[in-house]
């Protein structure tokens, strides 16, 4: 039987080093949930995009927070996972109609003639239409029964929070059990398996869901950039750098699918379709290169004893970080 036990010492101990499991996931936990809130009467005005995708990307941190700590914390089921998750993805159709708008607008209608800049004018006015659809039902469900309930479950979560047994044990000591699930689940991803040559026909869905791998996995190593070195540090941005380019040609396919969508099967864009062509080129430019990196035994090696290795508190980036 799993035994809970009560948070007995303030979260706030600036000295993470000495923290026990328990200490650090409640801070963790609390940061990621107290953004989360932060942001939703501003998503509600609906008067900086900005808003909308950072309470989205908090969301995300928490989903992950929960995952890392998930042998740790005792949450409620109102607190949980999926009803995080299912918050997010009350966002996510708003926020992927905000990311095609300023793609359609910014990158794309300046640079193509203007015969084609009229066609996408009036898609862009249809995702107009979509886009006040979506944040009239964005609206109405961060003031709805489920997204209450959740804030409820975290507000009592957070004043009284549980921990599983193990919470007692020392941060310090367990950073790598804490760190390895999510890497094993990048390094056996099937999207390395992908070549260059086949990454835009069927198999692009696989790309897309590394590239959420991948930031679920810089998210968790973000919380523990404190107890790392710089080897570490460079490793998160070049995972971000992956994201990004995954990102691209995941935003790429998108557009395209919308505009599939949004216009007559005749109609051409020749030179809109010849910028997105460039930009997948791009995107893909060093994929063969990396997916064979991240395929490398020596490479899978020297990414697992960067994890097993943390700063000693008596290393000297550990000493000013303490400071």
């Amino acid at each position: 039987m799993t035994t809970k036990q009560p948070h007995k010492t303030s979260a706030k101990k600036s000295d993470a080093w000495d923290m026990s499991l328990s200490e650090y996931a409640y801070r963790v936990i609390a940061e990621q949930y107290r953004r989360v809130a932060k942001r939703e009467k501003k998503v509600m005005a609906d008067r900086d995009p900005e808003d909308l995708h950072q309470m989205r990307v908090s969301c995300r941190r928490l989903r992950t927070a929960l995952q890392v700590f998930h042998a740790v914390v005792a949450v409620p089921k109102a607190a949980g996972e999926k009803r995080v998750r299912n918050s997010a993805r009350t966002l996510s159709k708003l926020r992927d109609l905000d990311v095609q708008l300023a793609a359609l607008q910014q990158d794309y209608l300046p640079k193509v003639n203007a015969s084609e800049q009229t066609i996408l004018k009036t898609v862009c006015e249809s995702l107009q239409q979509q886009r006040r659809h979506a944040l009239s039902k964005a609206r109405k469900a961060l003031k709805g029964k489920r997204y209450r309930k959740l804030k409820a479950a975290y507000d009592q979560w957070l004043e009284q929070p549980q921990f599983e047994a193990v919470g007692q044990l020392s941060l310090r000591s367990h950073l790598p059990e804490l760190l390895a699930p999510l890497l094993s689940h990048l390094l056996l991803h099937p999207g390395w398996l992908v070549p260059r040559k086949e990454a835009l026909g069927e198999q692009i869905s696989l790309l897309h869901d590394l590239r959420k791998v991948c930031k679920h996995v810089r998210y968790q190593a973000e919380f523990f950039k404190p107890f790392y070195s710089d080897a570490f540090s460079r490793w998160i941005k070049e995972v971000k750098s992956l994201q990004d380019k995954l990102g691209k040609l995941n935003d790429i396919q998108v557009l395209q699918e919308l505009l599939t969508e949004e216009l007559p099967a005749e109609t051409e864009l020749p030179e809109l379709q010849a910028i997105l062509a460039k930009e997948r080129r791009a995107a893909l430019s060093r994929w063969d290169k990396l997916r064979k990196q991240y395929l490398d035994a020596e490479f899978r090696y020297r990414l697992h004893c960067l994890i097993l290795e943390p700063l000693r508190p008596s290393d000297p980036v550990a000493a000013k970080d303490r400071n």
